[in-house]
């Protein structure tokens, strides 16, 4: 998905093996992914696809975009979700092994990925409406608990 305040820029959706890299698009203060080579179409992910940078990620705080020195994360892969839904900010964002999380919005421009792999399901939501936990007895009077598919 790309964040709401992308949604007058052209896009596509991510594929497997995409060469994506960070940048901010003409006439907003967005930052996300886009095609290497092709700079205004951005390039949108679903959550859960998973991505791996050619150098440690580096970002900006919030405040200050570019006026203080970037943060770097120490890792290379990272796992696109979405964040905040429930409120009217930002919601792309990063988790990368560690667990920290980061706007997509605050990675510095100019950084090269790679997509690794995109979700199972591209609703996640009809994979946990489907599940249902169950709790009971083994035949030995066992206690067990688990997921049923339905």
């Amino acid at each position: 998905m790309c964040d709401y305040s992308l949604h007058h820029v052209a896009s596509r959706p991510a594929e497997v093996g995409d060469k994506l890299v960070t940048a901010r698009f003409d006439q907003t203060l967005t930052r996300g992914f886009a095609a290497v080579g092709d700079s205004n179409v951005a390039v949108c992910l679903m959550p859960g696809t998973e991505l791996a940078f050619d150098n440690n990620v580096e970002y900006d705080r919030i405040l200050g975009r570019g006026i203080f020195p970037s943060r770097k994360t120490g890792h290379r892969v990272a796992r696109f979700r979405q964040v905040n839904l429930e409120i009217s900010v930002h919601h792309d964002a990063l988790e990368f092994p560690d667990g920290r999380i980061v706007l997509l919005t605050t990675l510095r421009p100019g950084q090269h990925a790679t997509v690794l792999q995109l979700p199972a399901s591209p609703n996640p939501e009809i994979v946990e409406e489907q599940e249902e936990w169950t709790h009971g007895l083994t035949a030995d009077g066992q206690l067990f608990s688990g997921v049923s598919h339905r």
